[in-house]
């Protein structure tokens, strides 16, 4: 019983990191900051690219620990990561700025 809690400690950092931010992000959909919310960039509120962002993270660390890239070399982690941390604001960018302009010829 004692080896199985020592192998598995991985699994309740990620539990509680992964809480944590899933928790911020909760928070600031019940709380939507005035700021956040009133301040428009690129079409959309401030608060929906917070929102994006922390998704991001969190989908970045999951590809991390459970496909076992946290211990591989750093060139591969980038080789994996960076075309989803280009791509991804990149498609989101395209899509808010189309929606935006088709939402004001309406």
């Amino acid at each position: 019983m004692a080896s199985e809690t020592k192998g598995n400690w991985w699994i309740w950092k990620v539990f509680w990191i992964l809480l944590f931010i899933t928790t911020f992000e909760v928070a600031l959909g019940i709380i939507k900051p005035s700021f956040l919310v009133d301040t428009i960039f690129l079409g959309t509120k401030l608060l929906n690219h917070i929102f994006i962002v922390l998704t991001l993270v969190k989908a970045a660390y999951i590809v991390l620990q459970f496909m076992h890239l946290g211990h591989e070399e750093v060139t591969l982690k980038w080789t994996i990561l960076l075309p989803a941390i280009i791509l991804v604001p990149y498609l989101l960018f395209i899509v808010l700025s189309e929606g935006a302009y088709a939402y004001l010829m309406l």
